[in-house]
């Protein structure tokens, strides 16, 4: 019998015999410690095309729509339709913490979204009028790096009539780390979800400190299961909270499994009484793929809680850290998982939602990286369909050398990573400024790509914001293409030894004597550490490697081979002493988030921090339009359909961290009537 076919069978007979006994069923039990019994409300998927109902577009999470009245021909006609506020902008010292990075559904007529502090919101696809909105009332305090949130999740229950409150709902996640349900129609909550549609996720977690566990990225549905993780702050303590992934009921939010990477079975219910998850385990900073035609669910994990020193971590952190993990969606129990870093030393991450397609006749999911490697695995087995590689002579460092890996994977089949840093490749404003770049370039321990970490001032190269990020790829598999943007940037990081992190006030989140600012503590470990991202001047705050910063390229699926490779961005917005040289010279610039692929061949993205969104020719990577915004598009776009027209959307809000401004505009745009 199908797996999903018999689960729900015996929920059914569950259910029944619960009444006969007058037992609660499971939609008044909340959360109620969880549940042994998965689910089955497998839902009739929404294609996109006139609809965005998923984070990713669809549920391949290739972000490709195959509309097509947009073409390069007539792309430069572009017009704005319309631009909505959200009215959520930060207050006073939030100034600096806003980083929306939001990507709306298009569900029917209805687009609906979330803010930075995790307002939903819906409103009228073609005009952008305003239909209803909920205030989840997230403190302030909860906000972790920043205000993010990334999208929601949509769930169409298969067993409610057409027009029943909550038929469509709404699934999001919050920075004080709470599930809320709402109907897609009216915004009313889901009463039956948790209690009175919310389900507290700090429940097993342990003591509650805000802004140390969060979530920012869309949850994924899979067979009626809504999977989600959590951001843990990086680099606070070895005693952070639980990285454990867990599914809930999308109808009643009961948990129906909960995946702790070092006691998976003792956990798979929630912890026993008096316990909590696993603590300091990798975490699930963003959204999971799902296969639900297989029942499985995609795991992209982050690294243990302390980043940048590993002597300390278990055989099971060091087993899954920085790995794809596959599980079955309805029973939480693991199926395989992908490592592609051992005893990660350098928060390489995985945060890019990794892309389901079909590879040389097989069923496959691409995985892109921080480190810049592209995979393409098996979906069942997770063997690799392209050829990876083994680095070997690798430098040890004198810190932990007996911890650090001598040997490192890596793709053969394609990667975004550049060549070594070299003296030659220091970079300034004037000779000046680039003869002191190159002075500290010697003065630094750089040893190549994966330098181990040192207490003196060593080179990361590429640092941790990628390779490719949390914008991850896109895919156009008519045309064969993959378009992954990047960041080419290294990290200039110091180990501070524990006496002198202590004494420069070191502490971890929560604590009231701490110092904001001051580097990660890493409390537990022999070393706190200092970041310097991006390595800048300290003469002129621009960064100390040549430019292009980021680019954005164009990859053969077949062969892996680089079709174009171009800079993304100008230097409209940067200069020396952060005053903005309003260049258009094309230098690529550092970006964050992803691009939406059509039909007719054009790849939108903003993502730069020159503020601009722009149309590329997918063929050759030729800038076709661009359009300013009022601050930074640092969220991935989306196109969608009404009444025959085609539309292209992105949340112009900004990004805190790429100083790009703040902004609370939703753009939608369309060709002139």
């Amino acid at each position: 019998m199908n797996l999903f076919l018999h689960i729900r069978l015996r929920r059914q007979l569950l259910a029944l015999a619960g009444a006969l006994l007058c037992v609660p069923a499971l939609s008044a039990l909340g959360q109620g410690g969880g549940t042994t019994e998965p689910l089955s409300r497998k839902a009739m998927p929404i294609p996109v095309g006139a609809d965005w109902p998923y984070y990713g577009g669809d549920g391949t999470a290739q972000r490709f729509s195959p509309l097509s009245q947009i073409t390069p021909a007539n792309v430069r006609q572009l017009e704005r339709a319309f631009v909505y506020h959200t009215g959520d902008l930060p207050p006073g010292g939030s100034a600096g913490k806003y980083a929306a990075e939001t990507t709306p559904l298009k569900i029917g007529d209805s687009l609906v979204m979330c803010t930075a502090m995790n307002r939903l919101i819906s409103i009228d696809a073609a005009t952008g009028a305003e239909r209803w909105r909920f205030d989840p009332e997230v403190p302030r305090e909860a906000i972790p790096y920043g205000a993010t949130c990334r999208g929601v999740a949509a769930y169409t229950d298969p067993e409610r009539a057409e027009g029943k409150p909550c038929k469509v709902r709404v699934i999001e996640a919050t920075l004080d780390a709470r599930l809320i349900a709402l109907d897609l129609s009216t915004g009313e909550p889901c009463t039956e979800f948790g209690n009175g549609g919310q389900v507290d996720l700090w429940e097993g977690i342990g003591d509650k400190v805000p802004g140390f566990y969060a979530v920012t990225a869309a949850p994924t549905v899979v067979g009626g299961v809504v999977v989600t993780g959590a951001q843990v702050k990086d680099g606070q303590a070895e005693d952070a909270p639980s990285g454990v992934i867990r599914g809930f009921d999308a109808v009643t939010g009961a948990l129906v499994w909960a995946w702790d990477l070092a006691a998976p079975e003792e956990m798979r219910s929630g912890p026993p009484e008096g316990k909590t998850y696993t603590r300091g385990t990798p975490n699930m900073w963003t959204t999971a793929t799902a296969d639900e035609a297989r029942g499985i669910v995609y795991l992209p994990l982050g690294n243990s809680a302390v980043d940048y020193y590993g002597s300390n971590r278990s055989e099971a952190e060091n087993a899954y850290a920085t790995s794809l993990v596959a599980l079955d969606a309805a029973t939480g129990e693991e199926l395989w998982h992908f490592q592609t870093v051992r005893h990660d030393l350098w928060d390489y991450d995985l945060g890019s939602q990794p892309t389901l397609l079909d590879y040389k006749g097989e069923p496959a999911i691409l995985l892109s990286s921080k480190q810049g490697d592209l995979f393409i695995l098996n979906r069942e087995t997770g063997a690799p369909l392209t050829p990876v590689g083994e680095l070997t002579d690798l430098p040890q460092g004198d810190i932990e050398p007996e911890y650090v890996a001598d040997s490192q994977p890596v793709s053969l089949w394609a990667t975004l990573r550049k060549p070594p840093l070299t003296e030659k490749r220091m970079w300034g404003m004037t000779p000046i400024d680039q003869l002191y770049c190159r002075i500290r370039f010697r003065q630094m321990v750089y040893d190549g790509y994966l330098t181990p970490p040192s207490t003196r001032n060593y080179i990361q190269y590429p640092g941790y914001y990628g390779g490719n990020d949390w914008g991850s790829v896109a895919v156009d598999t008519s045309r064969g293409l993959l378009i992954a943007n990047y960041n080419d940037i290294p990290n200039l990081t110091r180990l501070v030894p524990r006496a002198e992190a202590d004494a420069e006030g070191m502490r971890p989140v929560g604590s009231p004597e701490g110092r904001a600012g001051r580097g990660q503590p890493q409390v537990g470990a022999p070393y706190g550490v200092t970041t310097n991202a991006g390595w800048r001047s300290g003469l002129t705050e621009l960064p100390c490697t040549q430019p292009p910063y980021g680019g954005i390229t164009a990859i053969d699926l077949a062969t892996g081979d680089t079709v174009w490779d171009t800079p993304l961005g100008t230097a409209l917005r940067n200069g020396p002493f952060g005053l903005p040289s309003r260049l258009p010279l094309k230098i690529g610039t550092p970006n964050n988030g992803g691009a939406v692929l059509t039909g007719s061949g054009l790849i939108f993205i903003g993502a730069a921090v020159d503020n601009l969104f722009r149309a590329i020719d997918i063929e050759t990577g030729e800038t076709l339009w661009t359009d300013a915004l009022p601050a930074g598009g640092q969220a991935n776009p989306i196109s969608y359909e009404v009444d025959g027209r085609q539309y292209v959307l992105i949340a112009a809000t900004g990004h805190h961290a790429m100083e790009t401004g703040v902004s609370d505009a939703i753009i939608a745009y369309r060709l002139p009537d």
